[in-house]
């Protein structure tokens, strides 16, 4: 790769900036790491100044690394930002996030003279390119159930996609082809979900879904059952908020109506699930999280992963066409408390 003057190596995930930065490195400078000159985490943002305004001596560039940079507010980069108005073309200073917020100016500055890493796995559609760009790079072949198999199982957690493939690697060897059976053995627990995974089971009516992304949540996501009924609580007072609005016509009013700016295709999913549920089906709903509430505060001696368990339960059954037949308003209440 060409060097750049600057980078900046950010991100929230220890171990995912340290593994961006060793790829860096290598890049930079291979296995010479004697041409990378570290500045200690306890020294002003002078010495980094200093140490990139030096010349190489016995290579062409100098690799200048700077631990912890958000430790230092928006006033004391400052030199640091004139440093990278003209920087010395023979060093590539490499600052790594931590220890605070970065200055945006920092940010800015490194952005005009050289490269931003974001170390985060990236979020919504933008993280299925990312796990299959990741796995293509890796010295193993999983053919696409495979591939399949493990993003859905790390769920939230990618962070360990790495670990897993180092694994996977020392398990079968470099150039191995895998598919979904030789994986059981080695994906460990499910990772975390995002919440929505839970409200999709339950407005497509899937109660064994739904409970399999409620355990994820509690287990690996370690969220607190309060945590969980408040998503699901948030979920349907979007519903009943939309519930018979004769304003909202579409994902755009619909946005509108639930305060969301940005995209609105979480507008168009409540509106659908609305549409899709009814007011009769919304309205039990909203007692049996009620109820539920209630459960989890003491009124039921019983786990609070049971009292989601059954709460999940007869909330996805809501979504299927005979539920409105099976279940009438007070029974409806009074089952989310039974056994």
């Amino acid at each position: 790769m060409s060097a750049f003057e600057a980078y900046l190596v950010r991100g929230s995930d220890v171990v995912g900036v340290d593994r961006a930065l060793s790829r860096l490195l290598d890049e930079l400078v291979g296995d010479d790491r004697m041409a990378v000159t570290e500045v200690s985490e306890d020294e002003p943002v002078a010495a980094i100044v200093d140490s990139a305004q030096t010349p190489p001596l016995f290579t062409e560039r100098r690799v200048v690394l700077a631990r912890g940079s958000g430790r230092f507010s928006s006033a004391e980069v400052a030199p640091l930002v004139t440093y990278l108005r003209d920087p010395l073309p023979t060093t590539s200073l490499v600052l790594v996030g931590g220890g605070g917020q970065l200055a945006r100016g920092l940010v800015e500055a490194v952005r005009q003279v050289g490269h931003v890493i974001d170390a985060d796995v990236p979020r919504g559609r933008a993280r299925t390119t990312w796990v299959a760009s990741q796995l293509a790079a890796s010295p193993i072949h999983l053919d696409k159930a495979a591939a399949t198999l493990v993003a859905d199982h790390l769920g939230e957690d990618l962070s360990r996609l790495h670990a897993l493939v180092e694994l996977l690697t020392a398990a079968y060897g470099e150039g191995a082809r895998l598919g979904p059976d030789d994986l059981g053995p080695y994906l460990g627990q499910a990772g975390a979900t995002a919440p929505w995974e839970l409200t999709d089971a339950i407005d497509r009516a899937d109660p064994a879904g739904a409970i399999a992304a409620l355990h994820r949540l509690l287990g690996a996501g370690g969220r607190h059952p309060l945590a969980v009924l408040a998503t699901l609580h948030t979920h349907y007072a979007r519903l009943l908020r939309l519930d018979g609005d004769d304003e909202v016509t579409d994902e755009r009013s619909a946005a509108a109506a639930l305060g969301l700016t940005g995209s609105t295709f979480p507008a168009r999913k409540a509106l659908a699930a609305a549409r899709r549920l009814g007011h009769d089906a919304i309205a039990r709903a909203i007692a049996l999280l009620a109820d539920a509430d209630l459960a989890l505060k003491g009124a039921l001696e019983w786990p609070g992963e049971v009292v989601l368990e059954v709460l999940v339960a007869r909330l996805s059954l809501l979504g299927r066409p005979s539920a409105g037949g099976r279940q009438g308003g007070a029974g409806a209440r009074g089952g989310a408390t039974r056994r």
